[in-house]
C-alpha cells in the first residue's frame, strides 16, 4: 500500500548553525593531528626501530574497523536527553582528552602504544556519529557544505596542532630532553590537545539540536530503507578470503617475511569465516546486522570503495613515514637524540600544518569546483595534485620547498574528507545513516592495515630500507585512486516536493 503522508521538507539551516554543528571537528582534528604528527616521534624516541613503526601504528586502524560500525548501529538506534549522536561525542571527547594528557609521560614503548590505542578509539567513537551528523541534521543540498564546514575545520585545526611543539621551540620551550625522554614542547601540546579536544566538542553539544528518529523518517529527501539482502552467497565470498588468507601465512612461513604480514593473514581468514557465517546463521543480533549490511551495501558505496582504499594507502604511508623519510634523507640524519633529527621532525610538523592549512582554503575553493566540474572530475583533480606532491619528495633537497608539496597534499585531503561523503550520502536511509558510515569506514581502515602490514617489507625489499619511498608509493596510490573515481556516479538531483 502507497505511504499517502504529506512529506516535509528537511529546513535548511544557517551559515552558524552548520558552523556550531561543526566546530566540534576542531578539537578531534587537534587531536588527531597531534597523533599524527608527533607518535612516531615518540615511538623512536623510547626506542622503537624504524622498521617496526608500522607494527606499532596498527592500533590506529584496527580500533577504527572494530568501533566505527559497532558505534554506528548503536547510534542509529539511541535516543535520550542529549539526542541520536550527541551522546557519543561527549563519551568520546572524555576518554581522547585523557589518553592526549597521559602519552606524553608513557614512560615504556608498549605503554606508548596502548595509549595509541585508546586514542584512536577515543576519537573514532566521537567521529563516526559526527559523519552521520551532517546526514542527519542539513538537506540534500546543504550536506556538502556541511562536509566541506567539518574540512575546514578539520584543516584548522591539524594546522595549529601540528605546528605547535614548533612554536613552543621558537618560545624557549625545551626541544630536547636532558634524559632522552620526550621534549617539553611535544609534553605542552598534548596537554593543550587534550583541553582543547575536549572544549570544542562540548560546544557542538550545548549548541545543537537532533531530529528525533521517527521525524527523521518523515522529511522527503529520507532514502526508503532497502529490503534485508539476500546473504545466502556470501559463503563464496568468505572461501575466497579464507584461501587467499592462508596463502599468506604460508608464504610467511616460506618467505620468512615480516611479523606485521600476519596481520594481514589473519585479518582475511576472519574476514572469511564471518562471511561464511553470515551465509548460513539466523542470528538477528548486532553482528548480524553489520556483516548483512556490508555485503549488501549499495552500489555506490562499493565503486567508493576503491577510491578509498587507494586514498587512504597513501595517507597512512605519509603519516608513518615523513618524519623517518625527511630527517634521514633531507637532514641527513638517523640519531634520534639529536638536535638535528628533532629540528628534522619539527619541520615535519610545520609540513603537516602547512598541508592542512591549504585544506582550509582548499574546502573554500572544492565547492566551487564542483559547480563547474561536478564532484567525480572535482575529486580527480584533488587526488592528482596530491599525488604529484608526494612524488616530488623524491627530488626535493631543500626542506622548504617541500611547503609547495603540501599545496597539493592539502587539495587532496580536504577533498579525501569531503566529496566521497557528498557522493555517498544521499543515497543512504536515515535509519541507517550511522551503521553505513561505518561500514564506509572499513575502506579507510583496511588499507591502513594493509599498509601497516606491508610497508615494512617493501621497504626492505624493493627500496633499501629507504624511507623516502613510502612517500612515492603514496603518491601513485593517489594517482590510482582518482583514476577510480571516474567509476562512480554521481548521485541525481532530488527535486523539491
Amino acid at each position: 500500500m502507497k505511504d499517502e503522508r504529506p512529506l516535509i521538507r528537511k529546513p535548511e539551516l544557517s551559515f552558524w548553525q552548520i558552523w556550531n554543528m561543526c566546530f566540534g571537528f576542531l578539537g578531534l582534528q587537534f587531536g588527531f593531528a597531534l597523533q599524527n604528527a608527533n607518535v612516531s616521534r615518540i615511538f623512536q624516541t623510547l626506542g622503537a626501530n624504524v622498521n617496526d613503526i608500522p607494527a606499532l601504528w596498527i592500533a590506529a586502524p584496527l580500533t577504527g574497523l572494530i568501533v566505527q560500525p559497532i558505534i554506528g548501529h548503536f547510534s542509529d538506534r539511541t535516543w535520550n536527553r542529549l539526542g541520536r549522536r550527541r551522546p557519543y561525542f561527549l563519551i568520546g571527547a572524555v576518554f581522547a582528552s585523557l589518553a592526549l594528557l597521559w602519552m606524553p609521560n608513557a614512560p615504556m614503548l608498549w605503554i606508548a602504544a596502548g595509549l595509541l590505542w585508546i586514542l584512536d578509539a577515543s576519537i573514532n567513537v566521537s567521529m563516526e556519529p559526527f559523519r552521520a551528523f551532517v546526514g542527519d541534521q542539513l538537506p540534500t543540498q546543504q550536506r556538502a557544505a556541511g562536509y566541506a564546514m567539518q574540512s575546514f575545520f578539520i584543516g584548522v585545526g591539524a594546522v595549529v596542532a601540528s605546528m605547535l611543539p614548533w612554536v613552543l621551540a621558537h618560545l624557549g620551550v625545551a626541544n630536547v630532553a636532558p634524559d632522552g625522554g620526550i621534549p617539553d614542547t611535544v609534553r605542552y601540546a598534548f596537554y593543550a590537545g587534550g583541553a582543547v579536544l575536549l572544549g570544542a566538542v562540548l560546544w557542538t553539544i550545548l549548541s545543537t539540536r537532533e531530529y528525533p528518529p521517527a521525524q527523521l523518517r518523515a522529511f522527503a529527501d529520507s532514502v526508503a530503507q532497502d529490503a534485508r539482502p539476500d546473504a545466502s552467497p556470501a559463503w563464496r565470498l568468505g572461501l575466497v578470503l579464507l584461501l587467499v588468507g592462508a596463502g599468506v601465512l604460508y608464504a610467511i612461513g616460506h618467505f620468512a617475511l615480516e611479523k606485521e604480514v600476519y596481520l594481514l593473514g589473519g585479518g582475511l581468514i576472519v574476514a572469511g569465516l564471518l562471511f561464511v557465517w553470515l551465509s548460513f546463521t539466523r542470528s538477528k543480533g548486532m553482528l548480524r546486522e553489520v556483516m548483512g549490511d556490508l555485503y549488501g551495501m549499495p552500489v555506490s558505496m562499493r565503486r567508493l570503495a576503491w577510491v578509498q582504499l587507494f586514498s587512504w594507502f597513501a595517507l597512512f604511508a605519509m603519516w608513518i613515514y615523513t618524519t623517518a623519510g625527511v630527517t634521514q634523507t633531507i637532514y641527513g640524519t638517523t640519531d634520534v637524540g639529536s638536535a638535528l633529527y628533532n629540528e628534522g621532525a619539527n619541520w615535519v610538523g610545520m609540513l603537516f600544518a602547512a598541508y592542512n592549512g591549504f585544506a582550509a582554503l582548499a574546502a573554500v575553493v572544492i565547492p566551487l569546483m564542483v559547480r563547474r566540474l561536478g564532484l567525480r572530475i572535482s575529486h580527480l583533480v584533488n587526488l592528482c595534485l596530491g599525488g604529484a606532491g608526494l612524488l616530488s619528495f623524491l627530488l626535493i633537497r631543500d626542506p622548504r620547498w617541500l611547503l609547495a608539496s603540501m599545496v597539493g597534499v592539502g587539495f587532496a585531503w580536504a577533498s579525501i574528507l569531503s566529496l566521497p561523503y557528498a557522493l555517498l550520502s544521499d543515497n543512504l536511509p536515515a535509519a541507517k545513516m550511522g551503521v553505513y558510515m561505518g561500514i564506509f569506514n572499513f575502506f579507510i581502515v583496511i588499507p591502513q592495515l594493509l599498509a601497516a602490514s606491508v610497508l615494512g617489507l617493501l621497504l626492505r625489499l624493493c627500496f633499501g630500507n629507504q624511507p623516502i619511498w613510502a612517500l612515492a608509493l603514496g603518491g601513485a596510490c593517489l594517482l590510482v585512486a582518482g583514476l577510480f573515481t571516474l567509476r562512480v556516479h554521481e548521485p541525481a538531483p532530488v527535486a523539491a516536493p
